[in-house]
């Protein structure tokens, strides 16, 4: 009988062990991921985060603003998500992603980003751009007023990403650019440059992207501004030619080409490396 307990009770101190070599093993795998938090609604869900690289996260509720999904975390529209309030203050993440949506200002937009990455001082830190309504695209990229109320254009996010660099001047701050993407193959499509007819063959509805093309190249802006290699992964239906038009268009985005955000995003970096 002694011998029994024995062999069982060194039957578990090894299950145990090996359990514990397994956790370790386990922790230490996360340990050498970046860590990636993503906060936005259906236009951050666009960005298909499931296939992002690393250890990646979100809260995601549909049609809403940062400010809503700050006063109101607990029943976002995405189920899979991770709220908020939890997240922040488990986890020190590498890299977060807000991404602002219509009804509020640059002031407000400033206020709630500040006070997520408060509670996250070494995150980098991803402006997700979003994208604008098909029948406004064009008129929100060409808006001049950082007073109104959010719209998709770059007089909008350079002043928003102004006065959270100047609030945060040690940290940095990245931006996916989607809506430049968008104005510059709208442009191509303009002069026939593009293998497509209609900036709407990337949309499926009102506002959010197809499958075969939009959120092929939304999710690779994520990528990039996340510092992640561009992926096919899970996108394989999308044309051959489309991608390789979109891929380029991506690749503009590390020359500067797109627009002046862009730029003064470049010579800034370059300033602080001298």
């Amino acid at each position: 009988m002694r011998r029994f307990n024995t062999l069982i009770l060194f039957s578990l101190v090894m299950s145990c062990s090996a359990f514990s070599q397994e956790q370790a093993s386990s922790e230490d795998d996360v340990k050498g991921l970046e860590r990636i938090y993503l906060i936005g609604n259906s236009l951050t869900w666009d960005t298909v985060p499931s296939k992002l690289d690393d250890d990646v996260k979100w809260h995601v509720d549909c049609g809403k603003s940062l400010a809503f999904i700050r006063d109101n975390p607990e029943s976002p529209c995405v189920k899979s998500s991770t709220l908020w309030p939890v997240a922040l203050k488990q986890t020190q993440f590498d890299l977060i992603s807000f991404q602002p949506h219509y009804g509020t200002t640059v002031d407000q937009d400033v206020a709630v980003i500040s006070s997520w990455i408060e509670r996250q001082p070494n995150a980098i830190v991803v402006v997700h751009t979003g994208w604008a309504r098909q029948e406004s695209r064009e008129e929100e990229f060409g808006g001049n007023d950082a007073n109104e109320s959010l719209f998709h254009g770059d007089v909008y996010f350079n002043a928003l990403e102004s006065k959270l660099q100047n609030k945060y001047p040690a940290r940095e701050f990245r931006s996916t650019q989607a809506m430049n993407l968008l104005d510059s193959i709208a442009k191509d499509i303009a002069a026939g440059k593009a293998p497509i007819d209609s900036i709407s063959e990337l949309y499926r509805d009102k506002i959010h992207m197809t499958v075969t093309g939009g959120r092929y190249l939304m999710h690779n802006a994520m990528r990039k501004a996340l510092g992640q290699p561009k992926s096919v992964k899970g996108f394989e239906k999308v044309p051959v030619k489309l991608r390789e038009y979109l891929n380029a268009k991506l690749d503009e985005l590390e020359s500067g080409e797109l627009s002046a955000h862009q730029q003064r995003r470049l010579k800034s970096r370059k300033i602080d490396d001298e």
